[in-house]
């Protein structure tokens, strides 16, 4: 026979007790999850993975045109950017000079290849690329696949960001906006950044990767040239790893 306790009316042992013990135990891991544990790895998340999706979208050109759309981004060194390009193929661009402007007019027009070919300059940030790198199509630098990188002001884990506008140049033309000769891309520009991360899984310069949906809301529009682009709205987020240099 069990008797109750004067001073506890609830038996330990009965099904009510036992209910009640069950609740307090659960409001006290709730409280434990909810205030001490998640909090911590929340900071923690957000000091390893910045919210990327914050970064602008659209590059601009230097009279404040919109540009070619953002499309990738690099995590790693702008050693580690170097060594993945040039690893799947892709060489560093030429500044923009008057001799690199005239050597590419006369390769195009004696359609001679020209691996690095000057990129005009488009804006993020409040500034010109930090780096551009393309790969070449055929015997003449008319067509091309082409990326500028642009760096973050800020750091996942660590290292540098670097937001990326993948195009392919398609043909050489008149700018619709400004009648000035210029190269036309073509408008899939998902094709160029899937380029580059099959590319670079490929080529085993990526240690992780994934996707930021709806980075942009508007999947299609117009560059500083009048070419129409348009995207799934997704944003590749490619993390570098050393990785081996392109065959020779």
């Amino acid at each position: 026979m069990t008797t109750e306790d004067p001073q506890n009316p609830m038996p330990r042992g009965s099904p009510r007790g036992r209910r009640w013990q069950a609740a307090v135990a659960f409001v006290a891991a709730w409280a434990v999850i909810a205030y001490l544990v998640a909090p911590g790895l929340w900071d923690l998340a957000m000091q390893r993975h910045p919210d990327l999706a914050q970064a602008q979208h659209l590059t601009a050109t230097a009279d404040d045109h919109p540009g070619d759309p953002v499309n990738v981004a690099l995590v790693g060194t702008e050693a580690d950017v170097v060594q993945a390009m040039r690893a799947i193929g892709w060489s560093p661009a030429d500044p923009v000079t008057l001799q690199t402007a005239l050597r590419i007019a006369a390769d195009s027009v004696v359609r001679r290849p020209d691996p690095d070919a000057p990129v005009s300059s488009l804006f993020l940030f409040g500034r010109r690329q930090d780096l551009a790198f393309e790969q070449t199509v055929g015997d003449s630098p008319r067509q091309r696949h082409h990326v500028r990188f642009w760096r973050w002001d800020r750091t996942d884990d660590g290292r540098p960001v670097w937001f990326g506008a993948a195009t392919f140049d398609e043909r050489v033309g008149l700018s619709y906006t400004t009648g000035q000769v210029t190269h036309h891309i073509a408008a899939d520009v998902d094709a160029e950044r899937d380029r580059i991360a099959l590319g670079l899984a490929r080529s085993g310069c990526t240690s992780a990767a994934s996707w930021i949906d709806d980075f942009h809301r508007d999947r299609e529009g117009r560059n500083g040239g009048g070419d129409p682009w348009r995207t799934d709205g997704r944003l590749a987020v490619l993390t570098l790893k050393t990785c081996r240099a392109a065959p020779a």
